[in-house]
């Protein structure tokens, strides 16, 4: 693995597939990534998360079926790809990690899920935490992480 590693959450996540505001963000550091200027990383939590997003427009009829099936693979096939060169880790979910959250959850009164966001981008010593969730940001920079709130 090379450069710093640069953690995101799901919604930054989403933003490399779906265009919104921060998206250009996010499409320059997976550039840099694939250059090996960075390590980008995220849970194995994740993962889930983002199909359920993509699941949740598909019922939504946001997208129709095809447009779900592509961007599902796109998805699946870059992060199995990114992983393999060495420009992406995708951390899993160790008891050690969840521990962390369980704590952050009472400190924070946050989600178990945006608990172990944190936990993670602490165990990889994320160098940035990228978010779309503002409240994830605000906290993520109380728990010390250098947080990148993406709007």
């Amino acid at each position: 693995m090379r450069g710093r590693v640069v953690y995101l959450d799901s919604s930054a996540i989403v933003k490399r597939y779906v265009r919104e505001p921060g998206s250009d963000v996010v499409r320059r550091l997976y550039l840099r990534a694939y250059s090996g200027d960075v390590v980008v990383s995220y849970n194995v939590w994740n993962v889930g998360e983002v199909l359920e997003v993509f699941d949740r427009a598909r019922r939504a009829g946001r997208v129709d079926d095809e447009a779900y099936r592509v961007v599902r693979r796109r998805f699946l096939l870059e992060t199995r790809r990114m992983v393999r060169l060495g420009v992406a880790l995708v951390v899993p979910l160790k008891l050690r990690i969840l521990r962390e959250g369980w704590k952050l959850i009472e400190k924070h009164h946050i989600y178990e899920a945006d608990a172990v966001q944190i936990a993670s981008a602490k165990h990889v010593s994320a160098s940035q935490f990228l978010t779309g969730d503002k409240r994830l940001h605000e906290i993520a920079l109380r728990e010390g992480l250098n947080s990148t709130y993406l709007g």
